[in-house]
C-alpha cells in the first residue's frame, strides 16, 4: 500500500532539493516512490508545479488532480470565479478519497512567499534510511497517511511539533 506525505518548508528550493536526494535514495533501492511533485511559491507569489510521474500514471493522475485543486486559490480572481464550481466539486470527490479540507488548507497555508512543499507516494521506503536524509531539512509534515508511530518518527526526524503556527 502506499503512502501519501506532504511536507513544506521555508525555502522556495528546499523541496526540490528533497526531492533530488529521495530521487537517489530511490536509484540506491531505499525507497520506491509512486509519484512525487514540487510545489513552490516564489518571491511575488506565483506558484509553480514541478510534478515528475514515475510509474503509476493513474497515481500521478490523483496527485495533479489534487495540485489543480490546490492552485485554484491562486489564480487571478476571474480564473477564480470560472474554476469556482469545478473547485467545489474536486474537495468533494478529495473528501471521499480521504484528503479533508483542513488538508487543503494547510497546504494553501504553508505556501506563503519563498516557500514549497513536496508531495510523495511512497509505495515502500527503508524507515532508517528515509528518516537519516529527512534529518538534514527543516520541513514540517502537512498530511500524511502514515501509521500514528511512523508519523511520529517523521516528525522527530524533521525537528516538526506538529504544531501549526
Amino acid at each position: 500500500m502506499s503512502n501519501l506525505i506532504v511536507l513544506a518548508f521555508d525555502g522556495a528550493d528546499e523541496a526540490e532539493k528533497v526531492r533530488q536526494a529521495i530521487k537517489s535514495q530511490q536509484k540506491q533501492g531505499l525507497v520506491s516512490l509512486d509519484d512525487a511533485a514540487v510545489v513552490t511559491c516564489d518571491a511575488d507569489g506565483k506558484v509553480h508545479v514541478k510534478n515528475e510521474v514515475s510509474r503509476a500514471t493513474m497515481v500521478g493522475t490523483g496527485v495533479g488532480a489534487l495540485l489543480g485543486l490546490l492552485l485554484g486559490g491562486f489564480f487571478f480572481p476571474l480564473a477564480g470565479l470560472l474554476m469556482g464550481a469545478a473547485g467545489g466539486a474536486g474537495v468533494g470527490a478529495l473528501t471521499k478519497m480521504g484528503v479533508d479540507g483542513k488538508f487543503v488548507k494547510d497546504v494553501k497555508d504553508s505556501l506563503k512567499p519563498n516557500t514549497s512543499a513536496l508531495l510523495i507516494i511512497v509505495r515502500e521506503a527503508d524507515p532508517t534510511a528515509a528518516l537519516a536524509l529527512l534529518r538534514n531539512y527543516n520541513g514540517r509534515v502537512l498530511q500524511t497517511t502514515l501509521d500514528s508511530e511512523a508519523e511520529e518518527n517523521l516528525r522527530r526526524s524533521l525537528g516538526d511539533s506538529g504544531e501549526q503556527a
